[in-house]
């Protein structure tokens, strides 16, 4: 009997070590907060963006509401220092900015909390500040704007082509709304002017800036004289619905950005899907990791996402999309192909940029590579924000 009640005595013993031992396995992890600080709110499909990202990835990684923090309405100013420096204060384990305005702010809450990560959308300083705990996230959204200018072009042929798919020069010009003339920006439409120019080769663009990333009454009017101009088809890098909307009272088709908008005229938009980092960045702090200076999405990767087609799409074009795509992420189309677009008349065989971001606006790396026998603007590789600011041939800009 004696011997029974011992035998279980150890059995009891070795399954409680047992069940120790696997839970500290499957709990190594840390137990984190997480902020993220929004230059505006949801009304902003910017903002918007991020901030569902940031639930999602939260979510997924078991953090409750009571383990994360979002703000919105913080401007591109102190108030950025002081929302990071407060949640340093109170115990947060890392800090997400999404504006490009925040990254000094940012950066000076990371100087006097080294303990805390402190990481930042759209930033170019972190791979020369050289804090380990600062550090710059964006995506090659070129991409998927290329491929939204390959549904816009699918688009003016459905609507103007010829027999012969040729649409005439005065319906091949497009309008663009730009928010302000950063490398950002001209990256972004460039992009999908080139999209454009893969199925209509004489496309035009012009391009107005708003002067703000979020302003929807001018977002609204720029969309209108734009159209007011001649232009056949709208896309944009602003963050407000104001262009869609005038699109949609001018019966003129849209492009949009970081959503769809469920209007009649909407054909397509492009966007990031920040869930991939926010997971990685969350990961890497809940396991004591690195974050690497500078984290890059691609197609490849998740982060660059093309929303479903619109009601305004040209029949065909998903199958076009899905080509295009499988090129773009082999590597054996390139975006930025010198061969496709000139400037002032010539094909681009070098180019410095000012990927190391000094305020001195010095040029100092050249980002122009030849692969398998293609010359092409190497965007995304020395840094993740985007630095080409090159105005090339057919696109014409109206500050």
């Amino acid at each position: 009997m004696f011997k029974k009640i011992l035998c279980m005595v150890l059995a009891v013993v070795m399954l409680v070590g047992v069940t120790f031992m696997l839970g500290s396995c499957g709990n190594d992890k840390k137990d984190i907060k997480a902020a993220l600080i929004c230059l505006h709110g949801d009304s902003s499909t910017y903002d918007k963006n991020f901030i569902d990202a940031f639930k999602q990835a939260c979510a997924n990684k078991g953090l409750t509401e009571e383990n994360y923090t979002i703000i919105t309405g913080i401007p591109e100013g102190t108030e950025c220092y002081d929302k990071a420096a407060d949640f340093a204060d109170n115990g947060y384990d890392v800090v997400f900015a999404d504006s490009f305005g925040h990254e000094s702010y940012l950066i000076k809450a990371a100087k006097e909390f080294e303990n805390v990560q402190f990481c930042h959308a759209t930033g170019t300083k972190a791979h020369t500040e050289g804090l380990e705990n600062y550090q710059n996230a964006f995506a090659s959204i070129y991409q998927g704007r290329y491929l939204a200018g390959v549904a816009a072009g699918l688009k003016l042929v459905e609507l103007y082509g010829d027999a012969n798919g040729k649409v005439s020069d005065e319906n091949a010009k497009i309008g663009y709304v730009g928010a302000w003339p950063y490398a950002e920006v001209v990256s972004g439409y460039t992009s999908f002017y080139l999209g454009v120019k893969s199925v209509v080769e004489n496309v035009t663009m012009e391009v107005r800036y708003t002067n703000s990333w979020y302003n929807e009454a001018a977002e609204k009017t720029t969309a209108e004289a734009l159209i007011d101009a001649g232009c056949k088809l709208i896309s944009q890098h602003a963050d407000s619905m104001g262009a869609p909307t005038a699109c949609e009272n001018a019966g003129v088709p849209n492009v949009a950005y970081n959503g769809e908008t469920g209007k009649n005229t909407f054909v397509i938009a492009s966007r990031i899907d920040w869930v991939p980092y926010f997971e990685y960045m969350l990961d890497c702090v809940m396991n004591g990791k690195d974050i690497v200076d500078d984290w890059t999405g691609t197609l490849a990767n998740g982060a660059v996402k093309i929303t479903a087609l619109g009601k305004a799409a040209a029949e065909g074009t998903q199958a076009k999309l899905d080509e295009v795509s499988a090129k773009l992420q082999n590597g054996s189309l390139k975006v930025f192909d010198c061969s496709t677009f000139t400037v002032g008349g010539e094909h681009l065989t070098e180019y410095l940029a000012d990927v190391d971001d000094a305020g001195d606006f010095v040029p100092e790396t050249n980002v122009i590579k030849t692969e398998n026998g293609v010359t092409f603007f190497d965007e995304s590789a020395f840094r993740s924000a985007p630095y080409f600011d090159i105005r090339i041939d057919g696109i014409t800009e109206v500050k």
